[in-house]
C-alpha cells in the first residue's frame, strides 16, 4: 500500500547578531515573515539569536539579558505565529527565577498557543563557550512536541553531540529534529576549522540515520569577539542526505521541503527500532565498564 505524502515545510533564519538586542529581534521577525511568504510551516531561529554570544565571558552584567517565558519575545512571536499561521522555535535565554537561568527553546503553534519549552541538557564548559556560569542544566526531559504540522523536537547546540539525546527525542515521536545553534572557531583553530565543521555535520547526519528522521541545524554566522561562527545551517533527510546547506559567511533563510511519508518507508527498510536490545543496554549510564575477569 502506497504511503500517503505528507509535505512539511520547514525555514531555518541563519543570521549574523549585532550588540543591540532590538535589532536582533526586529531582524528575525522580518526573517519569520519572509520565510513564511516562501512558504515555509515551521521556522527556527539559531541559539540565543536575541543576542551575541554573551558566554565568551563570564560577566554578571550578561544575566539582564535574560527574560521569563512567556515574556516579552514569545508575546511577539506568539503574535506573529497567528498571523502567519506559522509554528515559529524561539531559542531564549529563559530567567526561571531570580538566580536559576536556562537555555531555552520555545516551541510556538500556528494559533499564536505556547506548545512547550525545552530547556537545554548537556552545558558545556570550554575557552570562549562558559556556558556552566550562566545557564542551570535542563529538567524538563527530552520531548516531543505536536504542532499543527507535525510532531517536533528541539535540542540545542551541544547536545547535538549526544546521541541519547536524539534517540530520546525520536521515541518521544519527533519527526523532526531542529538543533538551534551557536558554534564556530577561534583564530588559533582556523586550521581545524574544516575538520570540526565537517565532524558537527556528521553526527548530526548520524542521528538522522541511526533514528530515521528528519535533522534541521542552525548556525549563526559572522564574528564576535574572539570567535568566528562558520554557519552552515543544513536539513537532511532520514537517510543522512543533504537536501539544503547554507553558507559560511552570510544571512540566509533556507527554506525546505520534508517528506514525512520518508520516516516510515526509511524504517521499515532499516528496522533499527525493530532490532534494538534494550535488556542488553542496563549498563549505559555507567561511566566506565570493567572488562569481566
Amino acid at each position: 500500500m502506497a504511503l500517503k505524502n505528507q509535505i512539511r515545510t520547514i525555514g531555518l533564519i541563519q543570521m549574523p547578531c549585532v550588540p543591540e538586542i532590538h535589532d536582533n529581534l526586529e531582524e528575525s521577525v522580518q526573517a519569520i515573515i519572509e520565510a513564511s511568504q516562501q512558504g515555509a510551516q515551521i521556522i527556527c531561529l539559531q541559539e540565543l539569536f536575541r543576542s551575541q554570544y554573551f558566554c565568551q565571558t563570564v560577566d554578571i552584567n550578561h544575566f539582564d539579558l535574560a527574560e521569563p517565558i512567556p515574556g516579552p519575545t514569545t508575546e511577539t512571536f506568539s503574535k506573529l505565529a497567528g498571523e502567519l499561521e506559522v509554528v515559529i522555535i524561539a531559542p531564549l535565554f529563559e530567567k526561571r527565577i531570580a538566580g536559576i537561568y536556562h537555555n531555552s527553546a520555545v516551541v510556538i503553534d500556528s494559533d499564536g498557543s505556547i506548545a512547550g519549552t525545552y530547556r537545554k541538557m548537556h552545558i558545556p564548559d570550554d575557552p570562549c563557550f562558559y556556558e556552566k556560569y550562566y545557564f542551570t542544566p535542563g529538567d524538563l526531559g527530552f520531548r516531543s512536541f505536536t504542532t499543527r504540522y507535525g510532531k517536533i523536537g528541539v535540542l540545542i547546540c551541544w547536545d547535538q553531540w549526544f546521541p541519547e539525546a536524539a534517540r530520546l527525542t525520536a521515541l518521544a515521536g519527533a519527526e523532526i529534529l531542529f538543533y538551534p545553534t551557536a558554534i564556530g572557531f577561534q583564530e588559533h583553530d582556523a586550521g581545524e576549522m574544516e575538520k570540526q565543521a565537517a565532524a558537527w555535520e556528521t553526527i548530526q547526519k548520524s542521528h538522522a540515520i541511526a533514528n530515521g528522521v528528519y535533522v534541521a541545524s542552525i548556525n549563526r554566522v559572522g564574528r564576535e569577539g574572539a570567535l568566528e561562527f562558520w554557519g552552515r545551517s543544513f536539513v537532511c533527510d532520514p537517510f543522512g542526505e543533504t537536501l539544503a546547506k547554507g553558507s559560511t559567511d552570510r544571512a540566509e533563510i533556507l527554506v525546505v521541503e520534508c517528506d514525512l511519508g520518508r520516516i516510515e518507508k526509511t524504517r521499515r527498510n532499516w528496522p533499527f527500532y525493530r532490532d534494538r536490545r534494550t535488556d542488553a543496554y542496563p549498563n549505559i549510564n555507567r561511566l566506565t565498564i570493567e572488562p569481566d575477569a
